[in-house]
């Protein structure tokens, strides 16, 4: 099947409203589908499973899987870059008091943090966005031409949504008995280079985050060794990034996940503080957005990745989810510029 035959399937399953999920990993050549035959509701009960599992933020609502045995799968190789010139996007306009909003909600976030043993906390937002039309073929492809190094997908389920984005972030990946995974924070615009300076504040969130992973999987993990960090491009924007891996002492995924998620990089430090006080000041739900989804249990292959990056379709509505990690020496006006740069990253494919 060639890349054109798997899109318009995809297409037949959305106008069927029947579950699929279309992606590609992270400088693959082949774009993976799973497809529907029934609009069946799976939720995941084991980590033994094996499918593609889509999981939200908070740990108290169930994830989604589609196993693999009751899908139907399809892919396709990608051989060259899909040009696509005609965007979606109607307009949008940031409400002047969602910006207040979102600023007094930093400030009294940096407040707490001072006055407090939390080292980070993240704050989020999400941005609507109204399109002239939704054809997702037309973003998807986009996806695929600006973010090489990222897991790009579309997700659908009837009783969910739609779903799609390009994370660079890896929550953990492991093959037969080899462990991987990612420390990723900071953020400034990418112009022209990667030879770029990058302040304490960044810094030290970075250091945060590979801290709190090698703490989480001592024990777990032997032999671990660390690369980084250094700054790495997804789109128009640059990060810090670690890579940590190693070899994993037992199958615990169970346990390597309930220590992971939510990350350091999505949530804080410490994370069960810094949950409580997104769930409680935050005021809306993060749904999907800083959940994780991809592989599981495939052949002798494990592949997760924090879903950052990403956007609800709704009718002719994109809702783009971001937000930044919030420190005692952060500053509320700058921290309300990173999401509105984040928000670029999906804005530029729309």
């Amino acid at each position: 099947m060639n890349l054109e035959e798997l899109l318009l399937k995809t297409k037949d399953q959305l106008k069927n409203e029947l579950p699929f999920v279309l992606y590609r990993k992270p400088n693959a050549k082949t774009i993976s589908g799973l497809f529907g035959r029934t609009s069946e509701m799976r939720y995941l009960k084991s980590f033994e499973e094996s499918g593609f599992v889509f999981a939200p933020f908070s740990t108290q609502q169930e994830a989604i899987i589609f196993p693999f045995s009751e899908f139907d799968s399809e892919s396709a190789s990608i051989h060259s870059e899909v040009i696509v010139e005609n965007g979606c996007v109607e307009g949008t306009q940031i409400k002047e008091e969602e910006k207040s909003r979102y600023i007094e909600l930093i400030q009294k976030t940096v407040s707490n943090i001072q006055k407090s043993k939390t080292e980070k906390i993240v704050i989020s937002r999400k941005e609507e966005v109204s399109l002239k039309s939704f054809d997702f073929k037309i973003i998807f492809e986009r996806m695929l031409n600006n973010y090489k190094n990222a897991l790009v997908y579309c997700w659908f389920h009837p009783k969910v949504g739609f779903w799609m984005g390009a994370t660079p972030e890896r929550l953990l990946e492991i093959e037969d008995n080899q462990f991987k995974t990612t420390a990723l924070a900071g953020t400034q615009p990418f112009i022209d280079t990667l030879n770029v300076n990058w302040g304490v504040k960044e810094q030290q969130e970075q250091q945060i985050v590979t801290d709190y992973i090698l703490n989480a999987i001592n024990g777990q993990v032997d032999k671990i060794k660390t690369e980084g960090p250094y700054t790495v491009k997804a789109g128009g924007l640059l990060h810090l990034k670690t890579d940590i891996q190693g070899s994993l002492k037992e199958k615990g995924l169970l346990y390597l996940i309930s220590k992971l998620h939510p990350t350091p990089a999505v949530c804080g430090m410490p994370k069960e503080e810094a949950t409580n006080y997104i769930l409680q000041k935050e005021n809306y739900d993060r749904s999907f957005y800083t959940g994780f989804l991809g592989e599981l249990n495939t052949k002798k292959l494990t592949s997760l990745f924090v879903n950052l990056r990403c956007m609800q379709i709704e009718k002719n509505t994109a809702s783009i989810y971001i937000g930044g990690g919030i420190t005692k020496d952060s500053i509320a006006e700058n921290e309300w510029e990173e999401t509105v740069k984040k928000a670029s990253t999906m804005m530029s494919v729309l």
